[in-house]
């Protein structure tokens, strides 16, 4: 299964994909989200979702001097945090800023496309396929 952005025109920067991932992660805060909704100019130019689009690849990996980051059987990445020494190598190679960082225990936050977000998103902007659909073209 691989989160993707359907219509990301319909966002209206509600952030509850935000709150929802954050829940997921225990938390009450946007602090430990791993999807980000940002805007490009409010309501008349529209927001744009930040999350990881599972690109070829995976740079993330590549500079990982731990190999803390590792290809995932599903979509996207998988980290071993007992291996990740927190260099932040990953986030400077992420094309599209979608590795967030973890200042509370100083380590990246990767979405791994579970889809928790995609039934909160009350414009459907956010769906999970299934894997024939894959496409691994970055937006």
């Amino acid at each position: 299964m691989k989160l993707t952005i359907t219509d990301s025109d319909r966002c209206i920067g509600c952030q509850c994909c935000m709150f929802a991932c954050a829940r997921r992660q225990a938390s009450t805060g946007l602090s430990k989200a791993c999807i980000e909704v940002r805007s490009v100019g409010g309501m008349e130019r529209g927001f744009i979702i930040i999350v990881c689009r599972d690109c070829d690849n995976h740079p993330c990996t590549l500079v990982c001097p731990t190999n803390a980051i590792k290809t995932s059987k599903n979509p996207g990445v998988v980290i071993d945090m007992t291996k990740c020494n927190g260099c932040g190598h990953c986030t400077k190679a992420c094309i599209i800023g979608a590795i967030f960082w973890d200042a509370e225990v100083n380590k990246p936050m990767i979405c791994n496309h579970c889809g928790y977000c995609v039934r909160y998103c009350p414009h459907g902007v956010l769906k999970i396929v299934k894997h024939p659909e894959f496409s691994n073209n970055v937006v």
